[in-house]
């Protein structure tokens, strides 16, 4: 049975041959317990139930940094997808048809600052026969991407997701989402001759606006004038609507719920076709997208007295994309390669670093000013430099005191001069 050996102070091969990374626990306690951080809306909540299930003691902090580190790695391995994909796309999945949709979550941040984050959902549209034999569109095999990060930034780095899924090659794509503009920018981004589809929920909401300012708030009016207008609008398409509110805008002209709203709808006409988003098997609502914000972002980032450092948001938004997708057992193997390379990297740095110190700046002599000589009566007489004193004994002799020195003139000095006399006994 061969030896292991370690080769010089930062690396030995068992460690590599185990894929063990820092810390004390196992590579595989190591996983679960960023597993559970994940999922658990709290990491002291994490750390207990580890303690339960594998009988390992951890602190919380070190469930976070632990579950911190992993993310973060996850986000470095997806930005450095991106760049390859902008090199390179890919073009090899090509489904029939996709749905996708697009919102953002507010988070809390530490300092009393918030921050949104932007979740991108591509599903597969089917419909299904509902209750009442009307036609339901369902989504299936979902899948998910989410940032905090400005728009342009953001476009970019869903890439990852949106070429996986292949939205560039599916045959037709159609984006729910509400009237935001950097939306819309998105999907131009992404498939710019994708079917707009307005989220009909969203429609409703600037419907039941004009009702409650026409009618009076709460009143059975208002909510039989804005159902009325919804059926007509899922029946018959946008025409309808926006001529009711033309009509209510010129019976009402300093109403600005009114005109607001008109200006709205009227800009996103081209959106509303609901008869034929149905009639094509395309979802109206954007009810995904609306889950995806609640249980992948809010119910871990937006728990009660939850405030967050604004770099630590990412990554494990990065880990929650991954448990949301099922694709833990496909991520995690290059996420813990990752880590393990990561620590060799900072042996490594710190071995180079002790093996070769920095060598100081040498410093220029300081530039001394001359001072000007003057004119004295009497030249002063240049003392003797002392020699500097030989610190080598051989070099230096034996020493002999001076003829003046104070040991040649003490009594201990003299008597060791004496004559030697024999010894006497004292007289009795």
């Amino acid at each position: 049975m061969g030896s292991v050996r370690c080769v010089g102070r930062s690396f030995s091969p068992l460690d590599e041959e185990l894929e063990l990374q820092a810390g004390s626990l196992s590579p595989y306690l190591q996983e679960q317990l960023t597993r559970l951080s994940v999922w658990i809306p709290s990491f002291a909540r994490a750390a207990e139930l580890f303690e339960v299930f594998t009988g390992a003691h951890v602190s919380p902090s070190s469930a976070r940094r632990q579950c911190e580190e992993a993310g973060a790695m996850q986000v470095a391995l997806q930005e450095a997808e991106v760049e390859r994909l902008r090199q390179e796309p890919v073009r090899e999945v090509r489904p029939e048809r996709l749905v996708m949709s697009v919102d953002g979550a507010i988070v809390p941040l530490v300092g009393g600052e918030w921050r949104e984050c932007k979740t991108l959902v591509v599903g597969e549209p089917h419909s299904l026969q509902g209750v009442n034999g009307e036609c339901v569109v369902k989504s299936e095999r979902l899948s998910y991407f989410s940032r905090a990060m400005e728009a342009k930034a953001f476009r970019w780095q869903a890439l990852v997701e949106t070429e996986r899924r292949g939205v560039a090659m599916a045959r037709a794509v159609a984006s729910v989402s509400d009237g935001a503009e950097w939306i819309q920018g998105f999907v131009d981004f992404h498939r710019h001759d994708a079917v707009r589809i307005l989220d009909m929920p969203h429609v409703g909401e600037y419907v039941n606006r004009v009702a409650q300012a026409v009618y009076g708030e709460g009143m059975p009016q208002a909510r039989d004038w804005w159902q009325a207008q919804m059926h007509g609008l899922k029946a018959r398409g946008p025409a309808p609507l926006l001529a009711e509110l033309r009509g209510l805008c010129d019976a009402q002209p300093h109403c600005s719920v009114l005109s607001d709203s008109l200006a709205y709808l009227q800009k996103r006409e081209g959106q509303m076709d609901y008869p034929a988003y149905q009639a094509d098997g395309w979802p109206l609502g954007s009810g995904i997208v609306e889950s995806a914000n609640k249980l992948l972002v809010e119910d871990r980032l937006k728990g009660s007295g939850m405030h967050w450092a604004g770099e630590h948001v990412n990554p494990l938004l990065a880990l929650r994309n991954i448990v949301f997708n099922d694709r833990w057992d496909e991520a995690w193997p290059q996420v813990a390669l990752g880590l393990r390379q990561q620590v060799q990297r900072r042996r490594f740095a710190r071995q180079q670093k002790r093996r070769h110190p920095p060598q100081p700046d040498p410093q220029p002599a300081p530039q001394v000013e001359a001072k000007p000589r003057t004119r004295t009566s009497a030249a002063k007489p240049k003392s003797q430099a002392r020699p500097a004193p030989t610190t080598d004994a051989k070099l230096r002799g034996p020493h002999r005191p001076s003829p003046d020195h104070p040991w040649r003139h003490s009594p201990v000095g003299k008597a060791r001069h004496k004559p030697w006399k024999p010894y006497e006994p004292p007289k009795t």
